[in-house]
């Protein structure tokens, strides 16, 4: 259990607003960002409105809800959250969070399992950073309130060319940091301080959304991903461009991706973990993380289809081993001359420790049935892998090949 489990600090009663329609349907609740109020959330509740109850949030200390004084844990902001829900009458809801907010969505996922259908985290992190990093700036802020650390936050919401083109939604972020409560602020900075909640990953089971910006400073794609790879039920998307405020900068994407998860298209079936299982066995864990990373709204159907039917049904039957299948997917791919996807299925042999000379028998095999331009085809992609020294390095090498979406290379 995290140390921040028990928070004797009294309930808040946050401040929130309620958009949409409430048609029966779990709400959805959006957390926002250290410094930052409900407004942050516009273009999700207009995305969202139509069909869902959206529930807006100001967390302790920020924006209408009130600043008590003294520090804050991350378990009493969750403590305030459960309370909201309970007054709104919401059993299990549809939790999204964002930096701050994605901690706290985090903890009541962790603790409050049944509260929580599914889960969305968004530029947050497990751990924050240094304790001190945190306790220094909560100290700046008491110090010479949230005036003084406005632009440098602000400057780690966005990527500099967004800046460049939108000054007045640069200094409408910087106008929302600076009335944030100064005491507010700086005890959520202590909350982040002494929060770890990375042994609690394994506790959440609700289906989750974990959405990075690739130019995000201060809980970056690594963070994102060890989040991803810590909860069990979890799918990773990086945007590009982005930095921390990605629900802004990438609006119309995040909204997608929320809409693609609420609606259970991002739920894992027994035949996507099985499939995801064997991709991982045949293709290499580098490969894989290199696909599931670049994958986005537009190709996540295809993401899936492929787990599912190739990796979590065709690959797992039972009627040909391993190895067998590989030969067999070596000698069709040379057949129908699909060089992109042989390369992919020789380096990944080769790292799974296939012969050099066995794959020279399947492709003079192949020569007599399928043409001997398609089997030259073949030798001249193995020469290359077996000349950049591909199978002699662990299975986890860099230089795995292209992802399932990446255009043929040179």
């Amino acid at each position: 259990m995290s140390a921040d489990t028990v928070d004797s600090t009294t309930i808040v009663e946050l401040s929130y607003q309620a958009s949409g329609t409430a048609n029966g349907a779990p709400a959805v609740v959006l957390l926002g960002s250290l410094g930052s109020d409900r407004s942050m959330w516009a273009p999700q509740v207009a995305a969202l409105a139509g069909d869902h109850e959206v529930v807006t949030v100001d967390l302790r200390g920020h924006g209408e809800s009130p600043a008590p004084p003294g520090d804050y844990t991350v378990a009493g902001l969750a403590a305030d959250v459960l309370a909201l829900l309970d007054g709104l009458g919401h059993d299990a809801v549809h939790l999204v969070g964002l930096s701050l907010g994605g901690a706290v969505a985090q903890h009541v996922a962790a603790y409050t399992p049944s509260r929580v259908r599914t889960l969305t985290l968004l530029c947050t992190a497990a751990k924050f950073g240094s304790p001190q990093s945190w306790l220094d700036r909560a100290a700046t802020v008491r110090a010479e309130g949230t005036t003084a650390i406005a632009d440098a936050v602000v400057d780690r919401w966005f990527t500099a060319g967004l800046a460049e083109r939108d000054p007045g939604l640069i200094a409408h972020s910087r106008a929302m940091v600076t009335a944030t409560p100064d005491d507010g602020y700086a005890a959520c900075c202590t909350a982040l301080a002494h929060w770890d909640g990375r042994p609690d990953l394994a506790r959440i089971t609700a289906p989750t959304l974990v959405i990075a910006g690739a130019q995000d400073p201060a809980t970056t794609p690594g963070d994102m991903r060890s989040l991803a790879d810590g909860i069990a039920n979890s799918v990773l998307h990086v945007l590009d461009p982005a930095a921390h405020l990605a629900s802004v900068e990438q609006a119309g994407p995040v909204s997608s991706l929320i809409t693609a998860h609420l609606a259970g298209k991002g739920e894992r079936t027994a035949a996507f973990e099985q499939g995801m299982r064997v991709r991982r066995a045949v293709l290499g864990d580098a490969h894989v993380d290199r696909a599931v990373a670049g994958t986005t709204a537009f190709t996540e159907p295809f993401q899936d289809f492929i787990t599912r039917t190739a990796w979590g049904d065709i690959w797992s039957r039972p009627g040909l081993d391993r190895h067998a299948r590989r030969l067999l997917t070596l000698a069709v791919l040379t057949a129908v001359g699909n060089t992109h996807e042989l390369d992919i299925h020789i380096r990944a042999a080769l790292r799974a420790g296939v012969d050099p000379d066995e794959l020279a028998e399947v492709f003079l095999h192949t020569a007599v049935y399928a043409g001997v331009p398609n089997s030259n085809l073949a030798f001249g992609l193995g020469k290359a892998a077996i000349a950049e020294g591909v199978g002699s390095r662990p299975a986890d090498d860099t230089a795995a090949g292209p992802t399932d979406e990446e255009p043929q290379r040179p």
